[in-house]
């Protein structure tokens, strides 16, 4: 065998490994855990405090980090102003 042709025969057997290494590799888990984090979010129910604190934050042109203080903010506030007179409530049975 010539120099030449056996230069040609290693080059090709190593094409053909280099090939058959990277078939082999898995593929990413993130794509499902991204899936399935998808998928909790769309059944998630928004609640109307949450719709209504949404609605604010528009008016108000407000976004990023200051439109989920805002929504932080206002949906604690409506959870405080529903909970307040449930209480009175069960304290007079």
């Amino acid at each position: 065998m010539t120099l030449a042709s056996r230069l040609a025969a290693v080059a090709l057997a190593s094409l053909l490994a280099t090939g058959a290494t990277f078939a082999q590799t898995a593929a990413p888990a993130a794509k499902t855990d991204t899936a399935a984090t998808t998928d909790k979010k769309a059944t998630k129910e928004r609640t109307a405090e949450s719709i209504e604190c949404s609605k604010q934050a528009d008016a108000k042109g407000l976004k990023g980090k200051e439109r989920k203080k805002f929504r932080r903010e206002c949906k604690k506030e409506a959870k405080a102003g529903t909970a307040a007179p449930a209480a009175p409530a069960a304290d007079k049975k």
